[in-house]
């Protein structure tokens, strides 16, 4: 069975996005762009909610051909697009770069990607998430925060119906005061 993580960035106050989906500050130092980059090059399969694809969408394809494109920039671009990736929207039409569209039910195509052979699977976006949270799918959870309170927006975690006990099994400090850490799932 494949090992199912849910990582995002997120502000100190818990959402993913400000008001407008405002990601600007986010912005990643040397060494936490370069901790996503291998984490992408290792992930075996992405999940995306539409919103979330639409954004890495809109930069990655072509951000190493761009002026200026430093080479973590370009290793990631090239990275994301060989990633496989799956996009679960109700409302997308068509997908590119390595990537596979969902319209049915997300839990069912979740459990049976978990059940394949393969690499760990990534998922993101917050309500791709929260549906895969509330059926009992995350096995790890990588919450990357920053030393910001944004006040409100998209939070990283919707109501739950059951808690989900978790175990602490890495905390990182990368510069500017952004800590990671990685919790797995009691079962």
């Amino acid at each position: 069975m494949r090992k199912l993580t849910f990582a995002m960035n997120t502000s100190l106050d818990g959402y993913i996005a400000a008001p407008g989906d405002d990601l600007g500050w986010s912005v990643p130092s040397d060494e936490l762009f370069q901790w996503w980059s291998d984490r992408v090059g290792a992930t075996g399969l992405a999940l995306y909610g539409r919103k979330l694809w639409e954004t890495m969408s809109s930069h990655w394809p072509t951000a190493d051909k761009q002026p200026g494109a430093t080479p973590a920039e370009i290793q990631y671009a090239g990275r994301w697009r060989e990633m496989p990736k799956v996009v679960f929207s109700a409302t997308t039409t068509t997908v590119d770069w390595n990537t596979r569209l969902v319209t049915g039910d997300a839990v069912t195509e979740i459990t049976e990607l978990k059940a394949g052979d393969g690499g760990r699977i990534d998922i993101g976006g917050a309500t791709l998430a929260s549906a895969a949270i509330r059926a009992g799918l995350i096995d790890e959870y990588t919450i990357v925060t920053h030393p910001v309170l944004v006040g409100g927006g998209t939070p990283y975690f919707t109501a739950l119906d059951n808690w989900v006990k978790l175990t602490l099994v890495e905390s990182r400090t990368f510069p500017d005061g952004v800590i990671l850490t990685r919790y797995e799932t009691k079962r």
